[in-house]
């Protein structure tokens, strides 16, 4: 009996553990990343969607600017996770990549800019207090972390280009290949 009574006391308290956490995103990084959006949109519609468009069209067509200066502006302004949101404006070829490069930015800009992933924000003090007991100075760690996080996006977005660039390759031969093979029947 007390064995039924600590199951079904488990299995409660497993959704009313899910509803907290449910509560606590709702009020704490739901209405925070409504916000945000709310803002962005706002305003890309004052700037215009077409200016907005051409920008980041002009960024995307340097592979340098495009795995560097679009991913770091975007953990900067929007960060972490609503910064994911600036591959809209990119081609579908290079949003994977663009992806990689964002995500691989939110650790490494803490140091400087801890606004832009507050959730990294116990790694990077970690880090700092064993630094500070060593006596050392924090800033240029992070700078450091910045500047290496910076090469890091870089080469991860051309590298998972190259990889998306092979893969949509090799769908479109697929679907040559079906497409030819469906005609010869």
């Amino acid at each position: 009996m007390d064995f039924l009574a600590g199951a079904a006391e488990w299995f409660i308290g497993l959704f009313q553990e899910g509803g907290q956490v449910f509560l606590n995103l709702a009020g704490g990084i739901l209405p925070v990343l409504i916000c945000l959006i709310t803002a962005v949109n706002a305003v890309i519609k004052l700037v215009g969607q077409a200016r907005v468009d051409r920008w980041a069209v002009r960024l995307s067509g340097n592979i340098i600017l495009r795995y560097t200066l679009l991913p770091i502006l975007a953990v900067f302004f929007l960060t972490n996770p609503m910064a994911y949101t600036f591959g809209r404006f990119l081609p579908e070829r290079y949003k994977p990549a663009f992806y990689d490069a964002a995500v691989s930015f939110v650790h490494p800009i803490t140091g400087l800019f801890p606004h832009a992933n507050p959730a990294e924000l116990f790694v990077w003090l970690g880090i700092a207090q064993g630094i500070q007991e060593l006596g050392l100075p924090l800033g240029p760690l992070a700078v450091r972390y910045f500047l290496v996080g910076v090469v890091v996006i870089l080469l991860r977005g051309i590298v998972t280009e190259a990889i998306t660039a092979q893969m949509m390759a090799r769908r479109q031969q697929q679907a040559a290949r079906g497409v030819s093979a469906g005609l010869a029947r």
